[in-house]
């Protein structure tokens, strides 16, 4: 069982990135931070996907606007197994991480 930092990655400018998959036969109890470290207003997309280019349904944050030097946080987030975090950001500079605890299912 893992615990601590699950997913970490630095985001490229309007590219999906997959920061954290959790594993088969488990579940992940998540928070999710996106840091924006421009001094420039960003807009950012966050979703819990099957694959790794989210569907419409799967986003839990979509063209969220993070101030300059700002952070968006998702608490509590729990992720079934083989469900992604993916990651989206108008503007490179912005990096993800995601931590909590993995608790396998069998």
């Amino acid at each position: 069982m893992a615990s601590g930092v699950l997913g970490q990655q630095a985001l490229n400018a309007t590219t999906n990135t997959t920061v954290y998959t959790t594993p088969a036969d488990t579940v992940a109890y998540a928070n999710i931070n996106v840091v924006n470290i421009n001094a420039t207003p960003v807009f950012v997309r966050v979703a819990l996907a099957v694959g790794a280019t989210p569907l419409a349904a799967e986003y839990i944050e979509y063209e969220a606007e993070i101030a300059g030097y700002g952070v968006l946080e998702r608490t509590g987030v729990v992720l079934n197994a083989a469900k992604r975090v993916v990651a989206y950001s108008s503007s490179a500079n912005v990096s993800v991480a995601v931590y909590g605890v993995e608790e396998s299912t069998v």
